[in-house]
């Protein structure tokens, strides 16, 4: 076989040395253990710096032939005597030579370290290169494309490299691929030479980086080129339908140019790396990530279809604006260790609402702030598996895991909260001193802190202790007194239900609101354990009061009985669809508290869907319908109830004016069928035999129909399975669908089958792919046959850990979950949480913990209901 690493390879300028060396006073270890502990990154990062890498690899058109690959690694050593280390965890056989400017130097293979021996290095500028065989594990590699991801600290999985945030380089990459792919890094591609059925590509040096953030892809890619404001851009996608990438390609180039000048109005700072191009990858494990010059995102989340509603074209412009922000936080400038990673996700975040909000004037931004942040951290943080912002980080290994809804969801709440307490322009201000102070750099939240203090004479450090460096959050109760009519008092108090004594500063904008609808806001800042509201004092008595108003605070909001009881009979009434909407999120929290029975709950979602006004009432009430349908229904309650849910659902999908509207009910309405007139009506719509008026079905609505009437196991289920398979166009997704078979097999012995192989590490390779079918085996329809699994798969969670992307583990655990309701189901759960060896990964009991606070609200209040 013809080797296809080249013979020649660039060399990096060797850089002036020191007029002395500085000896660190933290030691690296000879024995750096697994991993990058803290103590092994601090005393790096005090004996190196100005790090370059040069690395080339040559990329087989196979995906079974090894990558060979040269790393040339310069920098300026500060280190005295003191051993190199170097992360590469493939190890010693995947080593062929490693060189110390430019002679044979003797080294060992430890832990996934390459440790050069004590003394080896001189002070001053100082390269190391290695040839080696790169590793699999972060390449993603498939039949006939590739793409590395190196989030949180895989890229030493792939390449030798210093694997931790706070030591950036300028990395300079040559590619050697097949002929006829197409490939995209960081850098801009400065040369391009084919020869013998095999393309170099050269790329330009890049700002520096850390390690997280080189990214390459190739493969058989399509590449669209577009101008926005005199920049350039490209993306590469892998979609076959050409109609499909024409409505969507000037789009992502303006969403992008927007998202471009928005920030750098915000900022001050222009975007800060030499080009912009992005690539659309099939199954992508995120739904994007931010490596300058080269995002990823799901191909899913971008190519939309004609029908997709509203929500579905914000979702994708703040996914983009998401990723750009990124550019300044997290790229510009990165935290200096991953227990601050949360930082760039939330300034991301926080940024994508805006940016993408004048593009949409008709939605609730909002209730779609609501919806989009609360929900998902309220599941999570009223649970004793709740984690705080900030997470403790002893090593990077296990930095994959302190990602999550608190980081993503909670975040952006606490971040509203705190441009509230700056005042305006506050945080503007502050955000731009400290970009400008640490450009192109390594900074944290302590950092930050102290940029933002300036803004105001409020204690920062206090308020961030409790809002960021605890979980949990405050009950909230109301306190009414009435007079003749009128409130004699209105107070709230607030209890950290922890018992650690905690409050939470934040503004409040409680709505007291009357039968006729109208209703008064009144902003409420609370600072300790009560506030009285003197405002209120006088006013005529509501009918009801709501301390969540327009979705500004956060907490566990108990309702007082009057007002408990007026919203749930009355609250379609309601006039405002933010106070609706707020007032729902309270509601359910009341159902998980068991202060309000699921059967009151769905009378109210039937009652108030077909008023829902927009598509955040409407999307938010649809989803809850399904949770009351699937988890707090009983069975024999679900089969019930679902010939009036159905009939509703058919009715508004007749009913809606838009092709997207109707996408949205059917969405729900396939998801929730049972009855035989509803799933006949299904197969003929995926056989093509009716249609739904208005409403054009796509290749993944189709594939969503068979999956769901096979799911149900109707007459003629696998053939409906294969003859969807054959229908389908985009190979990706043939591929998927295929894939994904098994898990929805009627019989029990294929899909546990399924479930076995998912033991072995290859066929977790694709993770969403993954979720989908454990989310098929562990459906409420098929989760008593899967209880017998539950142990297995718990079991795999530290396996998953260490082998899988970031968001892994938190979805394998609720995707293998998620579905269960039942007593045996949560006994499995609680049984292999009592038996945890001491040690067992933190944030993996927690994710486990979330889980079963689910199941055992569930079954508890099922039992009280017996």
């Amino acid at each position: 076989m013809r080797s296809p690493l080249p013979a020649l390879l660039l060399t990096l300028p060797i850089l002036a040395a020191p007029a002395a060396a500085k000896i660190p006073a933290a030691k690296i270890p000879a024995d750096p253990g697994p991993g990058i502990s803290r103590t092994l990154a601090e005393a790096r990062k005090a004996s190196l710096r100005d790090v370059r890498l040069d690395l080339h690899l040559a990329l087989p058109r196979g995906k079974s032939e090894a990558i060979q690959g040269r790393a040339s690694l310069s920098f300026i050593w500060s280190g005295g005597a003191q051993p190199l280390v170097v992360d590469f965890a493939p190890g010693r056989g995947a080593v062929q030579s490693v060189t110390l400017d430019g002679q044979p130097v003797a080294w060992e293979a430890r832990d996934g370290h390459l440790v050069l021996a004590p003394g080896s290095l001189k002070a001053g500028s100082r390269r190391v290169e290695i040839a080696f065989t790169a590793g699999n594990a972060s390449l993603n590699r498939q039949d006939d494309f590739l793409y590395a991801l190196f989030v949180p600290a895989r890229a030493h999985e792939a390449i030798p490299c210093f694997d931790q945030p706070d030591l950036k380089v300028r990395l300079t990459l040559g590619l050697e691929i097949p002929e006829g792919w197409e490939a995209l890094g960081n850098g801009r591609e400065l040369s391009r030479v084919t020869k013998g059925g095999r393309t170099t590509l050269h790329f330009q040096e890049t700002e520096p980086l850390p390690t997280y953030l080189i990214a390459f892809t190739a493969g058989r890619f399509q590449v669209e080129q577009g101008v926005r404001d005199g920049v350039t851009m490209r993306f590469l996608h892998r979609e076959k339908d050409a109609a499909k990438v024409a409505a969507n390609r000037d789009a992502l180039f303006d969403l992008h140019a927007q998202a471009v000048a928005w920030m750098t109005r915000y900022t001050g700072i222009a975007q800060p790396f030499h080009k912009l191009e992005f690539a659309l990858i099939p199954a992508f494990q995120f739904g994007g990530m931010e490596h300058p010059g080269a995002i990823y995102y799901k191909e899913a989340s971008l190519f939309l279809d004609a029908h997709a509603t509203a929500s579905e074209r914000q979702n994708r412009a703040e996914l983009i604006a998401h990723e750009v922000a990124h550019l300044w936080f997290g790229d510009l400038v990165t935290m200096d260790w991953f227990s601050d990673v949360w930082m760039k996700e939330v300034f991301a975040g926080f940024f994508a609402s805006k940016i993408a909000e004048p593009a949409f004037p008709d939605v609730n931004h909002g209730l779609r702030f609501l919806t989009g942040n609360h929900v998902s951290a309220y599941r999570v943080d009223r649970t004793p598996g709740a984690n705080p912002i900030r997470q403790d980080l002893p090593n990077l290994a296990f930095a994959g895991s302190l990602y999550g809804p608190i980081i993503y969801k909670k975040a952006p709440v606490m971040m509203r909260q705190l441009e509230a307490l700056l005042g305006d322009g506050g945080l503007q201000r502050g955000l731009r001193d400290y970009l400008k102070a640490h450009a192109y750099g390594n900074a944290g939240w302590t950092q930050l802190i102290a940029h933002l203090q300036r803004q105001t004479p409020e204690d920062l450090r206090r308020w961030s202790h409790t809002w960021v460096d605890q979980p949990g959050r405050a009950v909230i109760e109301t306190r009414l007194k009435t007079d003749a009519g009128r409130i004699a008092q209105l107070a709230f108090t607030q209890r950290d239900p922890r018992g650690r004594g905690l409050t939470w500063t934040q503004e409040l904008r409680v709505v007291l609101g009357q039968a006729d609808g109208t209703q008064q806001v009144l902003k409420v800042p609370f600072r300790g354990a009560r506030v009285d509201v003197a405002q209120a004092r006088g006013l005529k008595v509501p009918a009801y009061v709501l301390p969540f108003g327009e979705g500004f605070g956060y907490g566990l909001f108990r309702l007082d009985p009057q007002s408990r009881a007026w919203l749930l009979a009355h609250l379609p009434e309601v006039k405002d669809e933010l106070t609706r909407g707020a007032a729902w999120v309270c509601l359910w929290d009341e159902l998980e508290e068991g202060a309000v029975a699921p059967q009151a709950l769905l009378d109210l979602a039937l009652r108030a869907l077909p008023l829902a006004k927009d598509d955040e009432s409407r999307d938010l009430l649809l989803d809850g319908l399904r949770s009351l349908v699937w988890d707090h229904l009983t069975a024999s309650e679900r089969v019930a109830q679902a010939p009036r849910v159905e009939a509703l659902l058919r009715a508004q999908l007749e009913a809606a004016p838009t092709a997207a509207a109707k996408a949205a009910w059917l969405r729900t309405l396939r998801s929730v069928a049972l009855t035989p007139e509803t799933l006949g009506w299904m197969q003929d719509l995926w056989a093509r035999k009716v249609q739904v008026s208005g409403l054009p079905l796509s290749e993944k609505d189709e594939m969503a129909l068979a999956q769901d009437l096979a799911l149900r196991g109707v007459a003629g289920w696998k053939a409906i399975l294969e003859a969807q398979r054959d229908r389908i166009q985009n190979a990706d997704r043939r591929q998927e669908f295929e894939w994904l078979m098994p898990s929805l097999d009627a019989d029990v012995a294929v899909r546990r089958a399924f479930f076995a192989r998912l033991a072995q590490r290859d066929q977790r390779s694709r993770e969403m792919w993954v979720g989908a079918g454990l989310r098929f085996l562990n459906h409420p329809l098929r989760a008593k046959d899967a209880v017998a699994d539950l142990r297995a798969g718990l079991s795999l969670m530290e396996e998953i850990q260490r082998t899988g992307d970031i968001f892994f583990p938190q979805s394998w655990a609720a995707s293998l979950l998620g579905g269960h309701t039942s007593p045996e189901a949560e006994l499995v759960l609680r049984t292999f949480l009592a038996e945890l060896p001491k040690g067992y990964p933190l944030r993996l009991k927690q994710h486990l913990q979330v889980e079963h606070d689910r199941l055992r609200r569930l079954c508890q209040r099922r039992a009280a209901g017996a």
